[in-house]
């Protein structure tokens, strides 16, 4: 799903900016700055990606918006099955303009189609806005090819806010105060500081990676997160080691999940429940890492009040770093890239406002969030997504799930070795040594 480091006056600016272009319906917009001429373009601009319905028409609308003002006619598709269906296109000689990834992977493996940003828009600007780590996605060949449009995050913690002030918690604020917290649930006999279910059938063990990647992340920086995922950085390596044992201290010590980790391996991250319970007889938990798509597994009555905006029975904060870390956020979203042959002056407009933040101002109310520190917190539809959105624009780094990216072979024994750690049934040094010879 991490203290106050956003560049108000910075951000104050560009708020006044966005309102003065909403009252205007949007401003025409000159040509970006790009190395070498572009020609003229046609009047039109086609984008695919991978949006459901809610996401599609929310993008549309404000791509809709920014057209009208500068003479374009933008279209949006989103495609059913995305990294198949673009090739599709590309074998056929359909491709689109603009092309939006939900997988980095994807768009590198096709780098040869596209075109490097550098060459279309002046790429100092989004630079400047993004959450450290964004841009890092989609190099090849020490070119960016691709850079966000929107987010989702995974360095979060749910909790109950009711549970909380029954027993006199309060949100830990830093690293300290939740090994704080946590000492003080087991010591109150009120619980277990942690729901942490890894169970989801043939992906059993996924939740444990993205608790390793979290830490990676954190304690190391992008560029080792980034040389861990390619294979240079060794599963077994001291700087994995160390995150893995961050994950024993958290979860594995006694008395931090029911039941230990032969509980965790078996019980499904979808159970929810234990959050709302009460009392440590009926396995009541305090707190749950997870994405923010995990609402969907909550509670009807929670999923209702979330739905009206009353937290009164769930909240959320941001995972705090590691002592010596730095605040890394975990997640994913939609990379963009154009395609070869296709940037002419319209393309190069559209390019540049879909690597702003403006072009969130609708889609937000979707669930999205926004990967520039910079965007505009008012327009969050809800408390809960604000501090969702707060958290990413606070980050020092970005990483997008790094399994996600490792190879499919890879991606399997994470999953597979990283339950037997947590059930008990290996040690990370026998864990770690069955997922490196995986790799190539």
């Amino acid at each position: 799903m991490k203290a106050n480091r956003i560049f108000w006056s910075l951000t104050s600016l560009l708020i006044l900016v966005s309102l003065l272009l909403s009252a205007c319906g949007g401003a025409a917009t000159p040509a970006p700055a790009a190395t070498g001429e572009l020609p003229a373009g046609d009047g039109k601009v086609v984008i695919y990606g991978g949006y459901g319905e809610a996401q599609a028409a929310a993008f549309q609308k404000a791509l809709t918006e920014f057209g009208q003002a500068n003479g374009i006619e933008i279209t949006f598709t989103s495609l059913a099955t995305f990294d198949t269906d673009i090739k599709v296109k590309i074998e056929s000689g359909q491709e689109p303009d603009i092309a939006m990834w939900p997988q980095p992977g994807g768009l590198k493996n096709l780098a040869d189609n596209l075109i490097p940003l550098e060459q279309v828009i002046d790429l100092s600007k989004p630079l400047a806005t993004l959450v450290p780590g964004w841009d890092k996605l989609a190099v090849v060949d020490g070119k960016i090819y691709g850079l966000p449009v929107s987010a989702n995050m995974k360095t979060l913690v749910f909790y109950n806010p009711t549970a909380f002030k029954a027993h006199g918690y309060s949100v830990p604020a830093n690293a300290a105060e939740l090994t704080a917290l946590e000492a003080k649930i087991k010591a109150d006999g009120a619980g277990y500081p942690w729901c942490a279910g890894i169970e989801s059938g043939g992906a059993t063990g996924w939740p444990f990676t993205d608790w390793l990647e979290q830490y990676v992340l954190d304690l190391y920086g992008p560029d080792t997160y980034a040389k861990w995922i390619s294979g240079e950085v060794d599963f077994a390596s001291p700087e994995v080691t160390k995150a893995a044992d961050e994950v024993t201290r958290r979860l594995l010590a006694e008395g931090q999940v029911n039941g230990g980790g032969i509980s965790m391996a078996t019980d499904s991250f979808q159970d929810t429940a234990p959050l709302f319970a009460d009392g440590q007889a009926n396995g009541q938990c305090f707190m749950l890492r997870q994405g923010s798509f995990i609402t969907a597994f909550m509670p009807e009555n929670v999923q209702a009040e979330i739905k009206a905006g009353d937290y009164t029975n769930l909240d959320v904060f941001a995972l705090p770093t590691p002592e010596g870390g730095q605040a890394g956020v975990l997640g994913g979203g939609d990379i963009a890239a154009v395609f070869k042959g296709h940037a002419d002056q319209d393309v190069a407009k559209v390019a540049a406002f879909i690597f702003s933040p403006e072009v969130l101002k609708y889609q937000v109310a979707t669930g999205d969030i926004s990967p520039h520190k910079t965007f505009d917190l008012s327009l969050y539809p809800n408390e809960m997504q604000r501090k969702i959105g707060q958290a990413m624009a606070n980050a020092a780094v970005f990483g997008f799930d790094g399994s996600d990216q490792m190879p499919a072979e890879v991606n399997a024994e994470f999953w597979a070795a990283g339950t037997d750690f947590i059930a008990g049934r290996a040690t990370w040094a026998e864990a770690a040594k069955r997922i490196d010879s995986k790799y190539p």
